[in-house]
Parts: C-alpha cells; structure tokens; sequence
C-alpha cells in the first residue's frame, strides 16, 4: 500500500489541487487522489464512500430512477445554458425576478403549506439514517422551513425524483441556516445537494464542502462528484467558506452542453468553483452529467466520528429552474 508523504508534500498537493480525500477516506476516496493512507483510523470503511458506495451510492440506486418524460412538456426552453459568462452575468436576475415559485419551475418548495412536525410531502421523498426531518418554524426564514438533524455520519434527505430538466441543464436555489460544519476529522466531507440519474454511474454535488486543517482549519464550499469514472473528489476554495451561524443563499447551475458546474454564494459568483467536462479534480477522464433525474436535499456527512457529533440545518425556498432562480 503506498503511504502518505510526509506533510509538506500534502499541503503543497492541496494548494495544486484544491481537493483533496487523504485521512478519513474510503479506499475508493483515496484512489481518486492517486494517495493512500496507511491508516485512516476515524473513518473505516464503510464511511464515505463505504457508506457512499454501498448505502449512499446504493442509496442513490433509489437515485438512479427512470425519469419522467411527462415532467418535461410544460417546461420551457433553457435560454441561458450554453451562453458565455458575460452573456449568462447579471441579465439573468432579470430571468429570475420572480424568485419565489412560478408555475413553470421543475421544483419548488417553500414548506410553509405543511403541518409542523415530521416531513412527509407527496412533491418528495426522504431518506435518513442516524438522523431526521421535520417542518419547523423555529429558524425558518419565513413561515415554515425543513429542519434537518442528524448524529455522526448519520444523513437527513429529501428526494425529488422524476425530474427531466430540458437539455438535461437546470439551475437550483436553496436558503439553508447550517448551527456548525465540522472541525475534525480532518478532510471530513459533507454534501448539502446532489444530482443523479441514468446513463452513467456519476454523482454531481453541486453543494458540497470539506474541513480542511492544512488551510488554517478551514471549512470550504466545494463542487464535487462520486461515483463516476473521475472518481471522488471536491474543488474546494478558501474564497467560499462554509459559515454557520447564518442564512446563506446557495445557487448552482449545472449545464450539460460542457458538463460545467457553476456556483454563487449568496449572489455572488464564485468562478474558481467551476468544473467542466476537462476542468475537474478527479482523475484523467472526462466529467460527464448523468441524464439527471433525481435531486437530494439535505445534510450527509461520510466520516465517522466527527466534532461536533450532531448537525442542525434548517433548509427553505428550494427551487428549481431552467433559468437562474436568484437570491430572495
């Protein structure tokens, strides 16, 4: 089994690659690095992607559903997918200036129209384990939000199957209020959003991040995928910090044209977090977008005994769209 270098080399490794997946990662995490570590004493397997690939990533066989070619009828073109970034700029708040749920969104949940106490919703599902979902008014940014709470590794998700985004693109919008992000061990990884479907085998985590203490012990926003022939990585970057404490307007598009993931934090634009299909972390192979029909929701964090040990997140205004959907 190779070793991992010495800590110098790490650092400079992470500096170069903005991701990284060393201590604390399945050995399938690892392999994506080309680093092994020789003990990964908090995370044995089954964590990350041992409860990635077998309960995650076997969770996302729930993932991996036909899609619903009747939800795409009534769905209009996407006019922004494929533009140039000046083109795509700022003119598409004016594509967004109804930001709360208009009838053409693929998705669109606000939770105020739901009794409080456990989730339950016919627009999703949930999948849980060492955690759970409830409708809460206590944070909620207006009337009604989804709480969501889990212990350790546990996970906390909402499901929105049956999607058929028009040209297999979409943009997103969560406001999501997180108490803490984790401060050990480190590389723990937590995904917030993630998007699956037919095709191919790979899972896009548009909403993600990562504990990183070799960057002052910094928790990161990052896209990532899984699962894929690119295998499992994070573009983390210390300009996007995942600050609790607070509400936070998280956006993404994702466009299939160039599989390009793009990112904005509470409006503004976070450019060095964009992938593409050559422009990735992972290994040298293509990043290429499975035809997307599922979107998770929620909070998962891989990594076994993490601090804090529980994790609340408050979650509202989901939405979905062929157009920007913008900041509330």
């Amino acid at each position: 089994m190779t070793t991992l270098p010495r800590l110098p080399a790490v650092a400079r490794r992470l500096a170069l690659l903005g991701s990284v997946c060393l201590a604390g990662c399945s050995a399938e995490e690892a392999a994506s690095t080309g680093l092994r570590s020789s003990s990964t004493p908090n995370a044995p397997a089954g964590d990350d992607a041992g409860a990635g690939s077998v309960s995650q990533e076997a969770g996302s066989t729930d993932h991996l559903g036909a899609s619903d070619a009747s939800g795409s009828a009534a769905t209009p073109s996407l006019p922004e997918a494929g533009l140039d970034a000046s083109a795509r700029g700022d003119a598409s708040d004016a594509a967004a200036a109804a930001r709360g749920c208009v009838q053409s969104d693929l998705f669109c949940d606000d939770f105020d129209s739901y009794a409080l106490g456990a989730a339950t919703s016919p627009k999703w599902s949930t999948d849980t384990s060492n955690g759970t979902l409830a409708i809460d008014d206590s944070r909620a940014r207006s009337g009604r939000a989804l709480k969501v709470h889990t212990d350790g590794n546990g996970r906390a998700l909402i499901k929105i199957s049956g999607l058929a985004p028009p040209n297999n693109s979409y943009f997103g919008r969560i406001n999501a209020w997180f108490t803490a992000f984790p401060t050990a061990p480190n590389y723990a990884h937590y995904t917030v959003v993630e998007a699956a479907g037919t095709g191919n085998s790979t899972l896009v985590r548009p909403i993600g991040g990562q504990f990183i203490a070799e960057t002052g012990n910094k928790k990161m926003w990052g896209v990532g995928s899984f699962g894929g022939p690119t295998g499992d990585w994070t573009r983390w970057k210390e300009t996007a910090p995942s600050e609790a404490q607070k509400w936070v307007c998280l956006e993404w598009e994702m466009s299939a044209p160039d599989n390009t993931v793009r990112i904005w934090i509470d409006g503004v634009a976070k450019p060095d977090m964009t992938v593409s299909t050559k422009n990735h972390d992972g290994v040298g192979a293509d990043f290429v977008f499975p035809k997307v029909s599922t979107v998770t929701v929620g909070w998962w964090l891989y990594q076994a005994g993490p601090t804090p040990a529980q994790y609340d997140l408050w979650i509202d205004d989901v939405a979905l769209r062929t157009s920007r959907v913008g900041c509330l």
